[in-house]
């Protein structure tokens, strides 16, 4: 599958004659931040493609602004524009047959990671402060590995997802990127309201599945550095083991199941209807939603109620350590079917905070042969600010 490359991974500037309003508030924690939001979100006079041609000519401009991007208005952030998205932001690659492919700026060679692949790139090229994205199966963990930044995945539910376009809202998140941990923390502070800051005393270790990645001894290495540095014992942490067995779980098969019966509740009709032109595997996916049974959608909702109270037991009040990726960005050379297998892989660690609801925070802790990669933390639901406490410990 062919696609263009592109340096600039913005649809729309924000010097767009459209003004884009905020309220005056004392309270400008993010003044002088630039904000570049995904092509998802609503924004009043500006249109919304969601990443596909079709969608664009088939839906009206809208006339209000998601409440998560008014906020970061408002607190004084500068919208500097509207960015790439896989169509329908249904694929973890950051490919786009319609508006190009943004580069990946630290390895060119390799894909950007999707959905969020116009914020990420836009923040690892500089040109923003904050990539808002959303996250549905990875959108914002995967491409953050990739380019060696955060990236949080927050608690499902704990930021409103309105005026936006949806993909499977039980799993649905709005989440974002930055190159910077602080400003990561801004943007929280703005973005949730209402939570309480809860204390994490244990750390667990998903050591089997960073036995099994690709880049499994990379990260074994930076748990040697953290483990030299006294890390945890200077914070009073624990530490143990928890192994989890998504083949056994079945914790990507799963996800695909539910997630493909809500994205064809969602959008099947509009499929139809408007026939669009689309990558061939993100058509192939919509198609496969469509053939979706009833009895596997009953028996994954069973599988998924089964796998998220054994995981929230088993990480009360801990920190859990996942590797946010089973390899490296694929290679834009990969193959179809490389690149089919891959993700199957990869939705298999990335369903586990996805069926649960839970928070996962991604930490650009390392490399393999010039290639970022990393760790996440994930935390019992609504433990967001504290994961973000427990990073900026790690990352001192």
């Amino acid at each position: 599958m062919k696609h263009s490359i592109v340096q600039n991974p913005f649809l729309t500037l924000g010097d767009n004659s459209v003004k884009i309003t905020s309220k005056a508030l004392n309270n400008k924690s993010l003044s002088g931040l630039r904000l570049a939001v995904k092509d998802l979100f609503h924004m009043a006079g500006l249109p919304t493609s969601a990443g596909n041609p079709s969608w664009l000519a088939s839906h009206d401009i809208p006339t209000q602004t998601a409440s998560s991007v008014q906020a970061l208005l408002d607190a004084g952030a500068d919208f500097c524009g509207k960015t790439i998205t896989d169509e329908l932001a249904y694929s973890l690659n950051g490919q786009n047959i319609h508006y190009g492919t943004p580069s990946n700026p630290v390895t060119p060679d390799r894909l950007p990671g999707g959905s969020s692949s116009g914020s990420v790139v836009a923040v690892s090229l500089g040109l923003a402060d904050i990539g808002l994205g959303t996250d549905t199966g990875g959108s914002i963990r995967v491409p953050a590995s990739y380019n060696g930044l955060f990236g949080l995945r927050p608690t499902h539910g704990a930021i409103a997802a309105d005026n936006m376009v949806a993909l499977a809202p039980s799993f649905d998140t709005v989440g974002w990127i930055t190159k910077d941990l602080n400003i990561l923390e801004k943007t929280a502070s703005v973005l949730f309201k209402g939570q309480v800051n809860q204390k994490l005393s244990h750390v667990l270790v998903a050591d089997n599945l960073i036995e099994s990645v690709a880049h499994g001894k990379a990260l074994q290495k930076q748990f040697e550095r953290w483990f030299s540095r006294s890390v945890f014992s200077a914070a009073a942490m624990d530490i143990s083991v928890l192994n989890i067995d998504t083949k056994a779980w079945k914790t990507g098969e799963t996800f695909r199941t539910l997630q493909g019966s809500e994205i064809w509740q969602e959008h099947g009709d509009w499929f139809i209807q408007t026939n669009p032109v689309m990558a061939p595997d993100i058509q192939a996916r919509f198609q496969w939603c469509a053939t979706i049974s009833d009895d596997e959608i009953n028996a994954a909702q069973q599988q998924r109620k089964q796998f998220t109270d054994w995981l929230l037991g088993a990480i009360a009040g801990s920190v859990l350590i996942i590797p946010t990726t089973p390899g490296l960005s694929p290679l834009f050379t990969a193959s179809d079917d490389e690149l089919a297998d891959y993700r199957n892989q990869l939705m298999d660690l990335t369903a586990i905070a996805g069926l649960a609801g839970l928070p996962q925070l991604h930490l650009p802790v390392c490399e393999l042969d010039g290639v970022p990669c990393g760790l996440s933390l994930v935390g019992p639901r609504n433990s967001d600010l504290e994961l973000i406490q427990i990073a900026k410990k790690l990352m001192e």
